[in-house]
C-alpha cells in the first residue's frame, strides 16, 4: 500500500504529465499550421511520450493499491514565434519536470517507500535524456539562424522521428 502523501504527489505528477502532453500537442498543432510538418512531428511524438509517462504513473499507482484521481488540465500556450523559442520553452519545461520528479523521489525517500524510488529511477534517467535532447536541438537551431535551407533540412530530419513505446509500458499487458 502506498501512503496518502505519496499517492497525492503521484496524482499531481500524473496531471503534470498530461499537461506536458497537452503542451507538446499544442506545439505540434502550431508548427503544423506554420508549415513545419517535421517539427510538428517531433512535438507530436513528445505528446505521445508524455501520455505514456502519465500511463506509467497510473499503472504504478494502481499496482500499489493507490487511487488515480484525474484533475483538470490547465491551459497551455498556443503560439511560438520561432522553432528556437519553442525548443527553448521545451527545455525550460523539461527542467521543471525534472525538479518535480526529484521532489517525488525525495518524498519517496522520506516515506521510506523504496519501491517508488526504484520506479522513479527510470524517470530520472528519462529526464536527463529529455533535457539533453532539447539542448541539442536548441544548439542546432542557433547554428541555423536565419538560414532557410538549413531550417528546411532540420525540419526534414525531425520528420523522421518515430514513437517508441517506453520500456515500462512495453512489458505491460
Amino acid at each position: 500500500m502506498i501512503s496518502n502523501k505519496l499517492q497525492d504527489a503521484i496524482n499531481a505528477q500524473i496531471n503534470a504529465e498530461f499537461w506536458s502532453a497537452y503542451l507538446y500537442l499544442s506545439m505540434s498543432m502550431h508548427f503544423e499550421h506554420e508549415g513545419h510538418a517535421g517539427i510538428a512531428n517531433w512535438f507530436r511524438i513528445q505528446f505521445r511520450e508524455e501520455q505514456a509517462h502519465a500511463e506509467i504513473f497510473m499503472n504504478y499507482l494502481n499496482s500499489r493499491g493507490g487511487q488515480v484521481i484525474l484533475a483538470p488540465i490547465a491551459e497551455v500556450p498556443t503560439k511560438w514565434e520561432t522553432p528556437l523559442a519553442a525548443f527553448a520553452n521545451t527545455l525550460e519545461h523539461e527542467e521543471k519536470v525534472t525538479s518535480l520528479i526529484n521532489n517525488l523521489y525525495a518524498l519517496a525517500v522520506e516515506e521510506k517507500d523504496y519501491a517508488t524510488c526504484s520506479k522513479l529511477d527510470w524517470f530520472i534517467t528519462e529526464q536527463v535524456e529529455e533535457e539533453e535532447t532539447a539542448r541539442g536541438l536548441i544548439d542546432q537551431l542557433k547554428l541555423i539562424g536565419d538560414n532557410g535551407l538549413a531550417l528546411y533540412t532540420f525540419n526534414q530530419e525531425l520528420a523522421t522521428r518515430t514513437y517508441v513505446v517506453p520500456a515500462p509500458l512495453a512489458t505491460t499487458k
